[in-house]
């Protein structure tokens, strides 16, 4: 192939690639709204209220996202997903965005026709146990009786930990988390597995939550975060830099009670950040306030953090590894630039 031709070629695959590209997006705004694919119901991260409100820091990354193509975090609608059925109903179009405390593993990321963009909470593992059992660490749990999700990653990580500790286990296994929450709370099994923070969300909803301990031990990595069909990178683009502008927009001081005041900051990044500098949101196909509205209507990483899963809420959950890189955790995203 000549170099011109293959010049030619290529303007004609990239020309392909930037149709493909713009058909999520395409149909979010012919549609009128996001469709999110959230959890069945877990306090803290995706949970609908009496009303059928969700809120969570899950349900914060959809309205980001709403905010950012239509100018309203209002513009979303949540598709509540089972474990097991959640990875079908992205591939199929059922959702355009899964925001649903979703572990970023190498087989999800490269086999299910899958595309993470980011994490908006890192986790672990643990084990939960009635306090009267008197087991003080998860090396105690031999032939204990395991109630865990299927579908999941709790499963594999489950069976490598009692292998690797010589240990006979039973699991009982519910495709829905309500169903192991019953199931736990009746005394069907002996220990509830999950990551920690759903252990801390699903303790909330037991008859008496203060009668269990969550075990010292953490078994896994569970880098929690959304993910979009592989192949659509303006998409990807467009969910990775609203997760993003929530972590800058807190490591720059900026919260939705002082966006509008900080338009007028002399920092670069800011200036860029608020569209009062170049226009990046054109670069996505989307306004140039783009990260403004984000920041006004949903707010910056730890007001999220703060109000669906922090210490003042029910799942008290200190920020640990979710602490931005600069004070001591790893939550980090890059420059706006």
């Amino acid at each position: 192939m000549t170099f011109h031709k293959a010049i030619a070629a290529a303007a004609a695959l990239t020309f392909v690639g930037f149709a493909a590209e713009a058909q999520t997006l395409d149909a979010v705004k012919s549609r009128g709204h996001v469709l999110c694919g959230v959890s069945q119901g877990l306090p803290g991260f995706s949970n609908p209220d009496d009303k059928g409100n969700w809120t969570g820091i899950d349900v914060d990354v959809c309205r980001a996202v709403g905010a950012a193509v239509f100018g309203d975090d209002s513009k979303v609608k949540y598709v509540p997903l089972s474990a097991k059925e959640r990875f079908t109903a992205l591939q199929s179009g059922e959702v355009d965005v899964l925001s649903r405390n979703t572990t970023w593993t190498f087989s999800r990321d490269n086999s299910l026709g899958l595309e993470f963009v980011g994490v908006n909470y890192y986790d672990g593992q643990g084990f939960m146990v009635r306090k009267d059992l008197g087991v003080k660490s998860a090396k105690e749990l031999a032939g204990a009786a395991v109630c865990t999700n299927t579908g999941t990653t709790t499963e594999l990580n489950v069976a490598d930990y009692f292998r690797a500790n010589k240990m006979d286990y039973k699991v009982v296994a519910f495709e829905k988390a309500d169903e192991v929450v019953a199931a736990y709370d009746a005394g069907r099994c002996d220990v509830y597995t999950t990551d920690r923070s759903g252990l801390a969300a699903q303790r909330t909803k037991l008859k008496e939550p203060n009668a269990h301990a969550v075990l010292p031990e953490i078994i896994s990595k569970e880098p929690l975060g959304p993910a979009v069909r592989h192949g659509d990178s303006q998409w990807a683009d467009i969910v990775r830099w609203s997760l993003n502008t929530m972590i800058i927009g807190e490591e720059l001081g900026i919260t939705s009670a002082n966006v509008d005041g900080m338009k007028s900051s002399s920092n670069p990044e800011v200036k860029r950040m608020l569209g009062q500098e170049a226009n990046f949101g054109e670069q996505l196909g989307l306004s140039q306030d783009f990260a403004y509205n984000i920041l006004k209507r949903v707010g910056n990483y730890a007001e999220s953090y703060n109000r669906n899963v922090g210490p003042d809420t029910p799942l008290q959950l200190d920020r640990g590894l979710n602490t931005l890189w600069k004070d001591g955790g790893i939550l980090y995203a890059p420059p706006f630039r």
